[in-house]
């Protein structure tokens, strides 16, 4: 519980508010964050959450740049391992796929789903949404280059497309996997025009 590593000095108490606001909006969606939940979740008072969010759309930002910003370096570290393998690109896809089967799999993945649509609402997220796919898109081109692909500035984003897709379905339908490496290929396949 964030409550906890808050008290043992592993996160600050700014990241444990949002640490709290991610896992409140994973487990109840935005509508379900109220000040009460995410303090009673991070232990801390209310007047330390208004001190450090002074309104939702800050906080939900804040929170929102923090995942991109962890998961980006996390699946940057994977890259970073991978890349030195020497893998094909057909080798790639099926440890997308890999990868994407190993990603934890409850209400936490659902809080940048869940953020991002928020972002269709409110334009005040807007601005972080298009900074966490910008770093996706980074990120997919690094992968990209890495295998040698062409046009990897184009492909990016359908790239990122694609695979956030696939993790929708994934949570939405309960699948324990859901197939990465065919509709990968088929994808750079299709943009190199070899079909």
């Amino acid at each position: 519980m964030v409550r906890a590593a808050a008290r043992d000095g592993v996160v600050s108490t700014r990241d444990a508010i949002l640490r709290a606001t991610l896992s409140v909006v994973g487990e109840r969606g935005v509508g379900g964050l109220t000040n009460r939940r995410i303090v009673a979740e991070a232990g801390v008072s209310l007047g330390t959450l208004t001190y450090h969010f002074p309104s939702q759309t800050a906080l939900l930002r804040e929170a929102m740049l923090l995942f991109a910003e962890e998961e980006t370096a996390k699946l940057a570290g994977l890259v970073a391992g991978y890349h030195e393998a020497g893998l094909s690109v057909a080798e790639a896809a099926v440890v997308v796929e890999h990868v994407i089967a190993e990603l934890p799999f409850g209400t936490q993945e659902l809080a940048p789903h869940e953020l991002y649509l928020q972002a269709a609402r409110d334009p005040g997220l807007r601005e972080a949404s298009e900074r966490c796919f910008a770093a996706y898109d980074e990120l997919a081109v690094t992968i990209l280059r890495a295998l040698d692909v062409p046009d990897a500035e184009r492909l990016a984003g359908p790239v990122v497309a694609l695979i956030a897709g696939l993790q929708l379905r994934r949570l939405a339908t309960g699948a324990t996997a859901v197939p990465a490496a065919e509709p990968l290929m088929m994808l750079l396949r299709g943009a190199r025009g070899t079909g």
